[in-house]
């Protein structure tokens, strides 16, 4: 006879295995399956997220920026080296300890919280009495069943067409992250979120890094002033950006990587590579879910069909994370893990798109939550708006890093805040009081009235909400 469980969760990403842990914890006898295999072919809990993803990434950006400071920054503090070396391999090591710390860290929580872990490909076999009968494909095969079922199948790297991902010359984010020696010549197609930042780590490391990206502005979603502020920023520290631009072809061989394209005036352009990161979206993941054996409808994108709840068109079916609508952030596929969670328990779980922060963990960072300038002024709503530079700021300049502002936007007649965004030092932490106030439905006076730490980053914020309704106490 099958194992029976009250919810099951196939994946065990952000999202899945924090719906896991939440199940649990009210109550419901809760497995979740997840396939993901560390080098030794054991269990590797955390998705794309903690194996090839935010974790790591973070991992090498962080070793990074350590080797950029001790070349360039450490002597203004009259620190001095010599001989200043790194050694990739020892670099690579460390994030591959950092990931294996998150993954053992996640299967302790399933233990802690009675969750029943089963490794391998989890899908559908067909609705069963009062749930649904699964397919564990793992070491052992194994059937089991569950009255609910929450999809986190996550999503995949989007390939570029004829230009499929070999891992040794044309890479995914899985690829980039394990470079095994610094490149003398770095492309990346795409200059989103996983473009800059891996273009940002290989480029401090010693690279000659070219970002290409088919829009005709840099980072059309960011606000238009952060995003004008952190390309001059990038552009100052050697990332060489062109937008705009129109891929023809790539060829890989043993030498390297061609990439043919048009720049934005259409004239034609030849870039010759060593590596070529290739970061132009994601795709939600549906592959072996067997979801046509139950009727799970999927959407024009290849999406599981949702609404607002989290609930698919199969009764007691749910999906949430990168494998539905919305954005593909960690965080936004926890914050639906716990809400369809106590949903199952008959609550009322929250998610707020508009308060879900996004970040780019560059140097300078970036990051905003709410509306940009440009949204208002499309949608005729009037506001107004403030801002603070961090070269004005008192801990900025004692860290030597001035670069970049705060922009609050508030509602013309209530002062509501619309949107915050930003770009400096350790934005990525500051963003969450921005969160927590548009949360409250707090207004830009409100955030000017907290008292703030002195000297601290989070000033810069208070100045930019005093700045909204034109005054300032320039700390």
């Amino acid at each position: 006879m099958s194992k029976q469980f009250d919810v099951v969760v196939i994946g065990g990403g952000p999202g899945g295995y924090i719906a896991a842990i939440r199940a649990a914890q009210l109550g419901f006898n809760t497995a979740c399956i997840d396939e993901w295999k560390n080098e030794k072919g054991g269990p590797a809990p955390g998705g794309t997220c903690t194996n090839v993803g935010c974790i790591p990434s973070k991992a090498l950006l962080q070793s990074s920026e350590h080797f950029e400071q001790a070349g360039h920054h450490f002597a203004d503090h009259g620190i001095g080296l010599k001989d200043l070396s790194i050694d990739v391999a020892k670099m690579l090591g460390r994030k591959d300890t950092v990931v294996k710390q998150n993954n053992d860290g996640i299967l302790y929580l399933f233990k802690k919280n009675k969750v029943t872990f089963f490794h391998g490909r989890g899908s559908f076999v067909k609705a069963a009495d009062g749930g649904y009968e699964l397919k564990v494909a793992g070491a052992a095969e194994e059937t089991i069943t569950a009255k609910h079922v929450v999809v986190a199948t996550g999503s995949n790297p989007r390939a570029l067409p004829g230009a499929a991902f070999d891992e040794e010359n044309i890479l995914s984010n899985d690829g980039a992250l394990r470079i095994p020696a610094v490149p003398k010549k770095l492309g990346v197609i795409g200059a989103g979120v996983i473009g800059l930042e891996m273009g940002s780590v290989w480029r401090r490391l010693g690279a000659e890094v070219t970002v290409l990206e088919a829009l005709p502005v840099f980072l059309g979603a960011v606000d238009e002033t952060i995003a004008k502020e952190a390309q001059k920023a990038l552009k100052k520290q050697g990332l060489n950006i062109e937008v705009g631009v129109k891929i023809s072809e790539v060829k890989s061989d043993k030498k390297g990587v061609t990439v043919a394209y048009a720049n934005a005036k259409g004239e034609a352009q030849t870039l010759a590579v060593d590596k070529l990161i290739v970061s132009i979206g994601r795709v939600p993941n549906t592959i072996g879910l067997n979801a046509e054996s139950v009727g799970l409808k999927l959407d024009e994108r290849g999406a599981i069909a949702v609404d607002d709840d989290c609930k698919t068109n199969l009764p007691n079916v749910w999906a949430i994370g990168d494998v539905v609508r919305g954005p593909m952030l960690a965080h936004k596929a926890e914050e639906e893990g716990v809400a369809v969670a106590e949903r199952i328990a008959g609550q009322h779980g929250h998610v707020n798109f508009n308060t879900v922060p996004w970040v780019i963990y560059t140097s300078p960072e970036i990051a905003w939550v709410g509306q940009t300038e440009q949204q208002l002024k499309a949608e005729g709503r009037a506001y107004k708006a403030g801002s603070f530079p961090f070269m004005a700021n008192g801990r900025a300049r004692a860290l030597g890093d001035t670069t970049g502002l705060v922009k609050v936007i508030a509602d013309a007649k209530t002062d509501e805040i619309l949107g915050v965004h930003m770009v400096g030092p350790y934005v990525s932490e500051l963003i969450a009081e921005a969160v927590v106030a548009m949360e409250f439905k707090a207004s830009a006076e409100d955030i000017a009235r907290i008292c703030h730490a002195h000297p601290s980053l989070s000033e810069a914020t208070k100045e930019a909400a005093l700045a909204v309704d034109k005054r300032t106490l320039n700390f």
